[in-house]
């Protein structure tokens, strides 16, 4: 039932950073 949580963390993490860089390129 736990199995995929830590990596739906993960994906999670990097999509925030993703959003991150681009609104710092976007400023």
């Amino acid at each position: 039932m736990y199995y995929g949580g830590s990596s739906f963390v993960l994906i999670v993490v990097l999509f925030i950073l993703l959003i991150i860089v681009l609104t710092s390129f976007a400023y």
